[in-house]
């Protein structure tokens, strides 16, 4: 018997739903976003912190625990559970993005809208670590090779190894290894990488089934093609209605979106996918969390989102605003004496000042990429908090109205 589910609470026109996933670890209340723990922490904050701005789990990522400290130490530490002291529910995506950015996609544009994240996948930036390899990855029928960015030796991972990474990683959720395209790809490749994808996921979905660990986690497919409608559409149907025989159940407990996209392409890409996989089976919107973004997902029917945009900006002294995101290195900053949102509830907010904040960057004191990260978790957290309020009592539309018209108020900075 399974140890989890998914219930839908209430539809709001369209494909927008409110709902709630229940896993052994606790309940993901729909929609949710998830801040992402890369090496099973959310860089600079406690789990305790977590937990006080209102995130409800957190999506760590098998690439990097895989080698780094690897997934046999994790599993014998209790799992990430354990190994954090982290008791809410846990994501792990299946590391297909980072073999494929790190590798073979290296130079050729792949990202999740969002440029500049280098800091998260620590792409080969030097030419001594692009002259040993760090960035070549080689794919293959069964999987695919790639260096370790950290010293260059050699890795292979297939579908089912993904797999078995994410059950000693014990996480509530896990992903299907898939191949994660350039959005800049030609339709042949895409094509060509689709395929591959929806055979790997098969192979996933037996191997998961076939052990006791698939009534204690949830495998999610993701959805590829690109921006391409019919590739998109084909890839929802194909995985809704792959299947295994196992006791556990047959098919997949849920799906995530993935791939690359083009700012303009991926509303069309989301709804394509969403009004074709099936309604009882949450889903997920892998890498996406700018808050013009979020509307767009929970209005084409995604329940869970996550991105490492809200702590990264942070780091770099980018705040959210109801008015849009701001600079803390500008100068005019330096002697404003209030906090960066004026009733905003997280502990930042409630403590510091602007003033105080840009003291901290100026002075590269690592305090301040801390409270930075609160305040931008809280933001975002409390942001789609506020989406699955609205679905509730019938306002989403004049939530959503209300916040752009405020939020696209001021230029935000690049990132």
């Amino acid at each position: 018997m399974k140890n989890f589910s998914f219930e839908i609470i209430k539809k709001d026109k369209g494909l927008m739903r409110a709902g709630i996933i229940k896993t052994p670890n606790g309940e993901i209340r729909t929609p949710a976003y998830i801040p992402v723990g890369t090496k099973a922490t959310v860089k600079s904050i406690t789990n305790d912190q977590l937990d006080s701005l209102g995130a409800q789990a957190m999506l760590a990522n098998t690439y990097h625990l895989y080698l780094e400290p690897g997934d046999c130490l994790i599993q014998r530490a209790g799992g990430l559970h354990g190994f954090m002291n982290y008791h809410n529910p846990i994501i792990t995506d299946s590391g297909g993005f980072q073999v494929f950015s790190l590798g073979a996609a290296y130079g050729s544009g792949i990202s999740k809208i969002i440029k500049g994240q280098e800091d998260e996948l620590q792409l080969p930036t030097t030419r001594e670590e692009k002259e040993k390899g760090f960035g070549k990855a080689k794919i293959d029928e069964a999987g695919v090779m790639f260096r370790s960015h950290i010293d260059g030796s050699a890795h292979y991972f297939t579908p089912e190894k993904s797999i078995e990474i994410q059950h000693n990683l014990g996480a509530d959720i896990i992903f299907a290894f898939d191949e994660c395209t350039s959005p800049t790809e030609s339709k042949h490749y895409q094509r060509e990488a689709l395929d591959r994808t929806h055979r790997w996921a098969k192979k996933c979905l037996d191997f998961h089934k076939g052990r006791t660990n698939a009534k204690n986690q949830m495998l999610y497919a993701v959805v590829q093609g690109g921006r391409y409608e019919d590739l998109r559409k084909e890839s929802a149907q194909k995985l809704s209605e792959m299947e295994t025989v196992s006791e556990y159940g047959s098919g997949f407990d849920g799906f995530g979106i993935g791939g690359s996209f083009d700012k303009e392409d991926m509303s069309s890409a989301v709804r394509w996918t969403n009004e074709i996989l099936p309604e009882d089976k949450p889903r997920h919107l892998l890498g996406i969390g700018e808050p013009e973004d979020l509307f767009m997902g929970v209005e084409n029917g995604c329940d869970t989102f996550d991105c490492v945009a809200a702590t990264r900006i942070a780091r770099n002294g980018q705040v959210y605003t109801k008015d849009g995101k701001i600079n803390l290195m500008n100068k005019k900053f330096v002697e404003e004496f209030s906090p960066i949102q004026k009733g905003c509830a997280c502990y930042t907010c409630k403590n510091h000042t602007r003033a105080y904040l840009a003291h901290l960057f100026r002075g590269k004191e690592m305090l301040g990429a801390t409270l930075a990260t609160i305040h931008n978790t809280h933001f975002i957290v409390t942001l789609v908090g506020g989406m699955r309020k609205s679905i509730l009592n019938d306002s989403f539309e004049e939530y959503k109205k209300d916040f752009l018209k405020k939020y696209s108020k001021l230029n935000s900075p690049s990132l």
